[in-house]
């Protein structure tokens, strides 16, 4: 069951936003790309329930791509990203579920290989995160990192098999700091798997991509995260 939480501070969607540019079909999906696309190292940005045109998403898969990754940011949602005050969330999820962003996301990976990607990680935010956990259970991708995840779960973690890094806030009923510590107790048994758990001071549900960017220490807190994110793909792809 998702949380109203998932739904706070929604972004003003932006189908013009990022320096990258759109694809009309990446194994069967519209996505948002950008970063050289002759690199052999990929990395999926799988965003929350508003979609694939938020900016502050767009603005970071600039940032992974600045970093010289090819960064994909997919439109799991068909171009039907939830809208506050048009259904509830539970409902809209009913056509939106995270089964079958795993099932798309297995052809964009498919796709990229055939372009001659060898190497992908995955972040995923929120919604986004359980589709990465998912894929974190097989071989599809070799890092993930999940930030302030939802339905993500304890069994979850425990098939994970590739490196993981878990962003979490402090203030989320989401995924409470008391979960994320059961994820740092599960992941520090796995000695195959590069596990790191963070729990960010201050921070609520949302913060790495739907803050406000006239609000200075929001800024600083995002900007944070997206450190670590990219500090746990590098370290894990190569």
């Amino acid at each position: 069951m998702a949380s109203s939480q998932c739904c706070e501070h929604p972004p003003t969607l932006n189908p013009a936003s990022g320096q990258g540019c759109v694809v009309d079909d990446l194994g069967g999906l519209k996505a948002y790309t950008v970063g050289p696309p002759a690199c052999k190292t990929a990395i999926l940005l799988l965003s929350d329930v508003f979609g694939y045109e938020a900016p502050n998403l767009r603005k970071l898969a600039d940032k992974v791509a600045a970093a010289g990754f090819f960064v994909v940011v997919p439109d799991f949602f068909h171009g039907d990203p939830y809208v506050p005050d048009q259904k509830p969330i539970n409902v809209w999820l009913e056509s939106h579920g995270t089964d079958k962003g795993f099932e798309d996301a297995k052809l964009v990976i498919e796709a990229l290989k055939n372009k001659g990607v060898s190497i992908i990680g995955a972040a995923g935010f929120c919604w986004g995160a359980k589709v990465v956990a998912e894929l974190a259970k097989c071989d599809y991708i070799k890092a993930a990192v999940l930030l302030h995840p939802a339905l993500v779960t304890v069994d979850d973690i425990k098939e994970v098999k590739c490196s993981i890094a878990i962003l979490g806030a402090e203030f989320d009923e989401v995924a409470p700091p008391e979960l994320l510590k059961q994820f740092e107790e599960i992941l520090s048994l796995k000695s195959e798997v590069n596990g790191h758990v963070k729990v960010f001071p201050g921070a609520g549900h949302g913060w790495t991509t739907r803050y406000d960017t006239s609000d200075e220490m929001a800024v600083k807190k995002a900007e944070e995260s997206h450190q670590d994110m990219l500090e746990s793909f590098a370290k894990n792809l190569n």
